[in-house]
């Protein structure tokens, strides 16, 4: 199968995007990790199908596939990703797009200077719901988050526990360029206490608008950055009482801005796509 693909960027999180409409396609997962292999492959942290929607008020679906094959239920530099190539593709004409993915439906924005901003809904908190299994734990309490202690290379750390449409722990480090993040990392994404494994975040605060970040993905390993994980970074610093809407998130490919109004609000994500090259692959 001869596949036509468009690699992106949002932040240096890296995506290969394919366009589900104007050809016929169906991906195992083999033939994803080998679109994900930076040697063997085109090289990608995520693979981003482009589909119609069976929906009527539904614009587009997209679908997420990790470097590792595996589907997931959410990406926000892929949401971004994807308003820039559909546009650029021509697929639509619309500023304000609807969305549904398999955690449900989003509704991106091309703003006027090229950004894009992604109404990413609101967090979910409770532990039941990330997933996490927090049975047997003493939560520590901080400000309005509840800080859930977890044993990791022999020493407990405390996390918050936040889902974006997918599970985020996240920690707060006082250097982020030296957190064992590559050590700690596979550690924790595949904790026992998750049963859908999750994206660990070590998150060092600068200032009360501006945090530095950097992301064990699940099924990706460390990324340039990671939309939803800024996400999950900032909401459980603005729940701790450390931080104020809205944050600057520098991530090692680039900078996000992250949104959240408190409570029950969505949380807003804007930041940059960058189209690199296309192409096509033998599969």
């Amino acid at each position: 199968m001869k596949l036509k693909f468009t690699k992106m960027h949002g932040a240096g999180n890296d995506f290969v995007v394919i366009d589900a409409i104007s050809q016929s396609i169906q991906l195992s997962a083999d033939q994803c990790r080998l679109i994900g292999d930076r040697r063997f492959g085109i090289g990608a942290d995520q693979i981003l199908v482009v589909e119609a929607s069976s929906t009527p008020d539904v614009d587009f679906r997209y679908r997420i596939f990790n470097a590792d094959g595996g589907e997931v239920e959410q990406c926000g530099n892929g949401s971004r990703a994807f308003v820039r190539f559909v546009t650029d593709k021509k697929l639509t004409d619309k500023s304000s797009i609807r969305v549904e993915t398999m955690s449900g439906v989003i509704e991106p924005r091309l703003e006027a200077d090229g950004s894009i901003t992604v109404d990413m809904g609101a967090p979910v908190l409770e532990p039941a719901r990330v997933p996490a299994d927090v049975n047997g734990l003493v939560a520590t309490p901080q400000a309005d988050d509840q800080l859930w202690p977890l044993q990791i290379s022999g020493k407990t750390t405390l996390f918050s526990l936040v889902s974006m449409g997918n599970p985020h722990a996240v920690q707060v480090v006082d250097d982020v360029d030296s957190a064992p993040v590559n050590q700690d990392g596979p550690l924790i994404e595949n904790h026992e206490r998750f049963p859908k494994r999750i994206n660990a975040g070590f998150m060092q605060i600068m200032n009360r608008h501006h945090i530095r970040l950097r992301v064990f993905e699940r099924g990706a390993g460390e990324t340039l950055a990671c939309g939803t994980g800024a996400c999950a970074a900032v909401v459980a610093g603005i729940r701790r009482g450390l931080l104020d809407s809205p944050v600057r998130v520098s991530a090692r490919g680039g900078e996000l801005s992250i949104a959240w109004a408190g409570h029950e609000q969505p949380v807003m994500l804007s930041g940059p796509a960058v189209t690199v090259f296309e192409g096509e692959i033998n599969l």
